[in-house]
């Protein structure tokens, strides 16, 4: 059976891992995620959830000093949109071996060539010249996506087929590259000058409307249910299995839907409002998982306490503190978990009872939805869940979810614990017989 999941999944995973347009994305997104990370500790700073907390400060720096660390919190999460276009177009450039730099730059200028240069203030009878943030953050994420390869990849095209002004030998490099440049991206503005002048003859009067309405807006809703989240958790298991790194894979599709639940999440938190997504990325690296991919935090604790194999109880103390940080490569590939039909089992059926029952408890009001504040995914479990959602209830829940884990890897990793426990027997005795036999041979000689 396992054979020919392999036959299926591993040519799959090749293609997916391999495909330029989904490692351009997924490579995008992770250049915003240090500046998302670092807005989130500022945000964090200016609302942490203690009580009296901003007053506390408000008498000794005066009212309003939040505004000093949301306008660095303010300036990341209201330009997601357009970083997420620099940033994916930058890597999809390394990808098809252009230069990455100039791609960046023309898929920047075309992402502004479609967004609206006018902003209508409520009591002003002629609009003013500027960019309104909700194009340029979540809202522009999908715009962005769309607006990075499309560029890049006329402006790969053009450079390929060589329409570019030559420079003759002696010219600096820097300017060299700057004529190279100037035909593709030429080529790519004028496109989107086109595409803006024909927005604007529908309907939809911009770009921005129509892809936020038959694009973002779907494939938000699609992913924002229960059911794209057991698909999600259940890929990354069974990607592991087969010893390829899951979220890499899954992350490359479901990383815009998710990023975007995340930044509304965030965004209502900011203003005061009412939290509208479950299923963010806090969410799901928080209360799905703990120690790693497969929840095997759970299974280091069984290893360490109650098992009896050398190899495995060695093991779990190797894997204990990087599990506590969410790093599981030693249970991975040293238990190992690839291909280890025994271990397959709890270690995909475990992060979807997790799922499952966070989703209940917050749906019942137990815990709080996620704010959208974005942690490292190292941070241990406890401080993630507070952090996370500024609940105490939503820590304790972690460590609920960590000992159902436990319950549910034991009898499993016992399985596997007897089996390791006679092999380590069986090795003993080939070692004591072979010593026998060398002082047997050391007796008669």
């Amino acid at each position: 059976m396992f054979e020919k999941f392999e036959k299926v999944l591993m040519p799959a995973a090749g293609k997916l891992g391999t495909n330029k347009v989904l490692i351009a994305i997924r490579d995008g997104f992770l250049i915003t995620t240090p500046l998302i990370i670092v807005a989130s500790i500022f945000l964090l700073i200016a609302n942490f959830p203690i009580p009296n907390w901003s007053e506390f400060w408000a008498g000794i720096f005066g009212e309003g000093w939040e505004s000093w660390f949301t306008a660095v919190s303010g300036s990341v999460f209201n330009t997601v949109g357009f970083f997420s276009c620099l940033g994916t177009a930058y890597a999809y450039g390394r990808e098809l071996k252009v230069d990455s730099i100039q791609a960046a730059a023309v898929a920047a200028i075309g992402f502004l060539i479609l967004t609206p240069h006018k902003i209508f203030i409520e009591g002003v009878k002629d609009p003013v010249s500027g960019l309104r943030f909700e194009h340029l953050g979540t809202n522009g994420i999908f715009v962005g996506l769309v607006v990075a390869l499309i560029s890049v990849l006329i402006y790969s095209y053009v450079t390929k087929k060589g329409w570019t002004i030559k420079m003759p030998p002696g010219v600096p490099p820097a300017v060299t590259k700057s004529f190279e440049a100037l035909v593709p991206s030429a080529i790519v503005m004028v496109l989107f000058f086109f595409v803006r002048i024909g927005f604007g003859l529908t309907s939809f009067e911009t770009a921005h409307n129509f892809i936020f309405e038959f694009l973002q807006s779907p494939l938000k809703n699609v992913g924002n249910t229960l059911g794209a989240q057991i698909v999600y958790s259940m890929a990354c298991t069974i990607f592991w299995f087969f010893g390829i790194n899951g979220p890499a894979v899954a992350n490359s599709v479901f990383a815009p839907i998710t990023k975007i639940l995340t930044m509304e999440n965030l965004e209502a938190f900011q203003s005061g409002h009412a939290l509208p997504n479950i299923f963010t990325d806090p969410f799901s690296n928080f209360f799905t998982n703990f120690g790693g991919g497969g929840s095997t935090l759970s299974l280091v604790i069984i290893m360490m306490l109650f098992c009896k194999s050398q190899r495995i109880k060695q093991l779990g103390k190797l894997s204990i503190v990087p599990g506590i940080f969410g790093i599981n490569e030693p249970i991975i590939f040293g238990l190992p978990v690839v291909l280890n039909p025994i271990i397959i089992i709890p270690f995909i059926l475990t992060p979807v009872i997790n799922l499952l029952l966070s989703t209940l408890v917050t749906n019942l009001g137990i815990i709080p939805y996620t704010t959208g504040v974005s942690l490292p995914w190292t941070t241990p479990i406890g401080f993630s869940g507070y952090l996370s959602t500024g609940s105490i209830v939503a820590a304790l829940w972690q460590f609920v979810l960590l000992i159902l884990g436990c319950g549910i890897y034991y009898p499993f990793i016992k399985a596997l614990d007897n089996q390791y426990l006679k092999d380590e027997a069986k090795a003993a005795e080939e070692a004591e017989e072979e010593l026998s036999f060398d002082d047997l041979i050391i007796e008669d000689l």
